[in-house]
Parts: structure tokens; C-alpha cells; sequence
């Protein structure tokens, strides 16, 4: 099929861009990299009458790396993170999760911040921002404006960005000390969404307990989630107490909006859920203890 017809724009400019979107209106969709959006235009599952391309803006691209913090250009492509050794090692789980993205074509396209913007529940890079509190910089004609990722993902392929807003970058933070991160999730075939996924860090104390942890869930709701009540059972836990099937059940036990379709029922998308917690942590904290 062929998208409805729709007006294209290629602002060169943030102020330029945001300036066009409210003038627009809700007819104008802001396209990135364009491998979420472009196929749901061609499937006729979304249509605009305007298109405002904001991958040419050169003040979106990049990532700027500090002692505390890493952050990432919008329209920054994914295969940028996958290469970069800094990434790496401030934040391993921007590393680690990228090779889940489709295939090498996918990722040299997509951009960061429009998976974060599209916010599909299955997707990585909304599962790492939330586990990690990362913070989303939007800018409008009224200025820019930080939200954090725990306010950001309001509902299904919806996120807390105005109508006249662009994401303009994403801020992560570095954690410290003696820290293991891992990705665990289960798909069909490589390449495809997962049909439910973890995302875990954890952070060890010189006692050998648990200081912090984080665990994301992919595919589980119709947003990211954070497993809150797992992680709060893990923290101050001295590792070798920890039972990591035990935490993967407790991560899952209070979802009650788990899809269901013919890829897989709730009630299994939440047993592979909490295997893939299990598998997470104890991948996270053996990371961790080696230091």
C-alpha cells in the first residue's frame, strides 16, 4: 500500500520546526528516522496531512558525554550508540540493548529519540529510559522543558510531548561504583518485538548488598514499566539472600494489562516476563561482583 497524500517539510532549524507544528496544528506529525512511522503511513494505520522532517537538523545529532551523565541528540541514530565505546562505559545498557533493534538497517535509520517519542511498549530504548530516570528536553514555542521519564510515557504510542513540541535530547545518568546492567528478551525470530524483555541494573555495596536496582519491562503493558516492587525487594539485600526467581515472579505479579494476541496470551507473555527477569539479575550481579 501507499501512505494517504500529506504535505512534506524539512525545517533546517529547532525554532524553525516547532514553529511549523504550531501553526499545523494536529494534522503535522514530526518523522525522524522513520522506521516506526513510514511503515504505519504505508499500512494506513495512521495518516497527516503534514509531514515536519526534523532529521537534517544538525543541533539534534550527537552525544555529549560528562562525568555524571551522557546524553543523546534526538535524531541521533542508533547505530551511533551501538559503536561507541564512551556510551559503553558510562552507560552499558544503551550498549547492550541496541543490538536488540531490528537489524543493522533499522538501526543505522532509527534514531533514539523517536523510538523514546513513538513509545511503544515492546520497544527498547523507552524500557532503558525509564529503568534508568532518564530526562527528556522538549522544546516549543514557549521554550524548553525537562520530564522526567517516569512522567513521560502516558499511554499506548502515546508520550507526555505537546502537539507543537520536538524532543530535543535525552539525558542518562551514570551510575557508579560496582554496577552490572543486562537485557534479557524473548522473540520469535531476531529482529522482531519481543513478546516480553527485561532490562536490569544493579548496583553493590562493599558488603556485598544490593545498593540500588532498577529493572525495566518491555512488552508487559501498554507502556514501559518499572518493576517497583521487585526492585524494592532487592534493595539492601545481601546478594547471596537474593532470589532472582523469586523477584522475577514479584515483578509480574501486579500487571493487569499484559497484551494478549495470537503471538502470545497474557497469562504466557507474564510467565516469559518473569523468566526474563530472573535471567537479568542474575546476569546484572554477577556483572556486578566482578566489579
Amino acid at each position: 500500500m501507499k501512505p494517504s497524500a500529506f504535505e512534506y517539510h524539512a525545517p533546517q532549524s529547532v525554532d524553525e520546526a516547532v514553529k511549523l507544528l504550531a501553526e499545523l496544528g494536529d494534522g503535522a506529525k514530526v518523522l525522524a528516522g522513520g522506521q516506526s512511522l513510514v511503515p504505519m503511513l504505508s499500512l494506513r494505520l495512521a495518516y497527516f496531512d503534514h509531514l515536519v522532517d526534523i532529521g537534517r537538523i544538525a543541533e539534534l545529532q550527537g552525544i555529549t558525554v560528562a562525568a555524571d551523565s551522557v546524553t543523546i541528540g534526538a535524531t541521533t541514530v542508533d547505530a551511533d550508540l551501538e559503536s561507541n565505546a564512551e556510551v559503553a562505559a558510562k552507560v552499558p545498557l544503551l550498549a547492550k540493548v541496541t543490538p536488540y533493534i531490528g537489524h543493522f538497517q533499522i538501526r543505522s535509520r532509527g534514531t533514539v529519540g523517536g523510538s523514546i517519542a513513538h513509545a511503544d511498549p515492546a520497544a527498547e530504548y523507552p524500557a532503558v529510559a525509564l529503568a534508568l530516570d532518564a530526562e527528556m528536553e522538549a522544546v516549543s514555542p514557549r521554550g524548553r522543558r525537562r520530564i522526567p521519564a517516569s512522567e513521560f510515557f502516558v499511554g499506548f504510542w502515546t508520550s507526555a510531548l505537546e502537539s507543537d513540541e520536538v524532543l530535543a535530547s535525552v539525558r542518562f545518568p551514570v551510575w557508579s561504583g560496582r554496577t552490572g546492567f543486562a537485557v534479557k528478551e524473548f522473540a520469535r525470530r531476531h529482529g522482531d518485538f519481543a513478546l516480553a524483555g527485561a532490562v536490569v541494573g544493579v548496583q553493590l555495596g562493599a558488603d556485598d548488598r544490593v545498593e540500588r536496582c532498577a529493572i525495566g519491562l518491555i512488552g508487559l503493558g501498554p507502556t514501559p514499566l518499572r518493576a517497583r516492587a521487585a526492585e524494592q525487594a532487592a534493595t539492601g539485600t545481601p546478594v547471596g539472600e537474593l532470589a532472582p526467581s523469586e523477584l522475577g515472579a514479584l515483578a509480574v505479579a501486579d500487571l493487569d494489562e499484559v497484551p494478549s494476541d495470537l503471538h502470545g496470551s497474557a497469562s504466557y507473555r507474564k510467565r516469559v516476563g518473569a523468566a526474563m527477569v530472573e535471567r537479568a539479575l542474575k546476569e546484572a550481579i554477577e556483572e556486578a561482583g566482578r566489579g
